[in-house]
């Protein structure tokens, strides 16, 4: 093999460089999209009565599970669903935003600002890191599942300073997962695009939730 083959040309970036950088933009762009989906639901149910909102936080359920399905076998399918549950989910936490937007919206805009400086700051260190992190996604699925049945316990029962606690452990469960997936995201290839991209719109998503509790005292839900 001539010397011309064996090195890159001068410039040239390694493929699994290049290959990464490709993956790295196409889900921070689906993300991207997603959000926008997600802050235009919000506004279209800013009205929404409760009930309604549960429906569609039901529906962005079914897309989660959905979108896992088609991803391996009609990306076109897998991306829809994706958008689809940004919109769900905004058009669930849409009184939420607008109780804040027209109560305080200083708080609105200090859990908007937090939250970019938390997931993105995590974000860059699980995707920059050399450790092997594969072992975090189970605990962190228990951790979670722990939380929920935390949330719903203190629903029933008085727990003094529920809501601070469950906002604290909330960011530090999802400040986990925002790592993990920035970590997954440096390992993987195309065929994962669209399941990691809703991953980290659901640790943005759920993080935005957690600093709107802990600055503004809980919302309207």
């Amino acid at each position: 093999m001539s010397s011309y083959e064996s090195y890159p040309a001068p410039g040239a970036l390694p493929r699994e460089r290049v290959d990464s950088r490709a993956v790295f933009g196409q889900v921070m762009g689906l993300v991207a999209v997603t959000v926008v989906f997600a802050a235009a639901g919000a506004y279209i149910g800013r009205d929404l009565s409760s009930g309604a909102g549960w429906i569609a936080f039901i529906a962005a359920i079914g897309c989660i599970f959905g979108l896992n399905y088609a991803s391996q076998r009609n990306e076109q399918l897998a991306v829809a669903l994706l958008f689809a549950l940004g919109l769900l989910l905004g058009l669930f936490a849409g009184p939420i935003f607008a109780f804040y937007a027209n109560n305080n919206p200083a708080v609105l805009w200090q859990a908007c600002g937090a939250t970019g400086l938390f997931v993105g700051g995590l974000g860059a260190f699980g995707y920059a890191t050399s450790r092997d992190l594969s072992s975090w996604g189970r605990v962190l699925f228990w951790s979670l599942l722990a939380l929920i049945l935390f949330g719903f316990v203190a629903l029933f029962v008085a727990i003094p300073g529920a809501n601070i606690v469950y906002a604290v452990l909330g960011l530090v469960i999802f400040g986990g997962f925002s790592v993990f997936d920035f970590w997954r995201l440096r390992r993987a290839d195309m065929s994962q695009a669209v399941p990691i991209a809703a991953s980290i719109f659901l640790d943005i998503f759920n993080v935005v939730l957690l600093f709107l509790s802990l600055f503004g005292g809980g919302g309207r839900r």
